[in-house]
């Protein structure tokens, strides 16, 4: 596959921010190639293209599979396994949500309530300590409730969600 310019600039832009965002910067180059290619493409094109590793490729691909992001796919008159992400930008939205807040705020959240229940039930740590951790569950369990609701809506209905979102942070502000 040929990179245009324009094609290198979005993937090292994506690969950045997956990096600030804790994600590995081949993973999410990888991730960003999928997303602009037209077509599933083998491991092998993906690993010229990137000027990746074999096994750097592999790993990543696995990465983006077990959050459900890539799939593989046949080609007919091909053996070789080919790889696409989902077309959906609302879908890959929603499924990341949902990752993250599986890897990310149900852990914090638990750790928050833990931590909490101790605060509580000794005399060592201060009222504002105690104060400080309800407010932050507080916060967590509606970022939390909100992740659940949106993850029971379709692509679709999520960026309908957003489209209201806009119109209602223009009456507000």
């Amino acid at each position: 596959m040929k990179l245009t310019p324009t094609m290198e600039k979005f993937i090292l832009h994506w690969g950045e921010m997956g990096w600030r965002w804790g994600i590995n910067r081949s993973v999410a180059q990888v991730h960003a190639l999928l997303m602009l290619s037209p077509k599933p493409i083998p491991a092998e094109e993906i690993g010229d293209t990137l000027t990746l590793a074999r096994s750097n490729v592999s790993n990543s691909l696995k990465e983006l599979q077990g959050w459900g992001l890539v799939r593989t796919v046949h080609v007919f008159g091909d053996r070789r396994e080919h790889f696409e992400t989902l077309r959906d930008i609302w879908e890959m939205f929603l499924i990341i949500m949902r990752e993250r807040k599986k890897r990310e705020i149900d852990p914090t959240l638990a750790a928050l309530r833990e931590c909490a229940e101790t605060a509580e039930s000794g005399k060592a740590d201060g009222e504002h300590t105690t104060q400080r951790l309800r407010e932050l569950i507080e916060f967590m369990e509606l970022t939390s409730s909100w992740a659940d609701k949106a993850q029971a809506l379709s692509p679709a209905s999520a960026r309908k969600l957003f489209k209201l979102g806009e119109k209602v942070f223009r009456l507000a502000g």
